[in-house]
């Protein structure tokens, strides 16, 4: 997620004193609050964030800036980012055979680059933080393939894409509503 302009509109409910009536008939369970609009209710963090995401892109291949944001979004779920960055990456010119691997890319070593792989494994291992760290292995195998310009550029970028891909969890953006203008 780059850019969102995104229009929904925000409510504050406090579940003490008041209860949400509209249910969902599937499940006979509440309906889902509608969330803030991240970009209209906190317009400074919004573009500060869109600066970072800008600045993280100087320099770094169009195709490996979407790749990592699809890696990215696969490991946190985020189907609107998913969704956005496929497209994103299919209107630089990027295969349909590269775009269904990336998920299974250590299975499928032979469509990416060495600094692809390299850049993948980072992002795996920088998203998913909490579960071990990021190892000196993935990191020096980074580190060969990226000068230090580059490799702080990758590591901002695999930054910038995980607080979108939270954004967009946390605001329920739904995948094919890409708001950017």
């Amino acid at each position: 997620m780059t850019t969102n302009t995104a229009t929904n509109t925000s409510t504050t409910t406090n579940a003490s004193t008041s209860t949400n009536t509209a249910t969902n008939s599937a499940t006979d369970t509440p309906a889902n609050p509608t969330r803030l609009d991240f970009g209209k209710s906190a317009p400074k963090a919004f573009r500060a964030l869109i600066g970072f995401d800008a600045a993280a892109r100087e320099g770094l291949d169009p195709a490996l800036v979407e790749l990592i944001q699809i890696r990215s979004s696969h490991l946190n779920h985020c189907a609107y980012c998913l969704h956005m960055h496929t497209n994103d990456a299919r209107k630089a010119g990027e295969s349909e055979d590269r775009l269904h691997m990336v998920a299974v890319w250590r299975e499928a070593r032979h469509f990416f680059t060495e600094k692809e792989q390299a850049a993948l494994a980072l992002t795996e291992a920088v998203t998913l933080v909490a579960d071990g760290g990021v190892p000196d292995d993935v990191y020096t195998a980074a580190a060969a393939r990226f000068d230090e310009r580059e490799l702080a550029q990758v590591l901002a970028l695999i930054c910038t894409i995980n607080t979108w891909n939270r954004v967009a969890l946390a605001t329920a953006k739904v995948a094919g509503t890409d708001e950017r203008r």
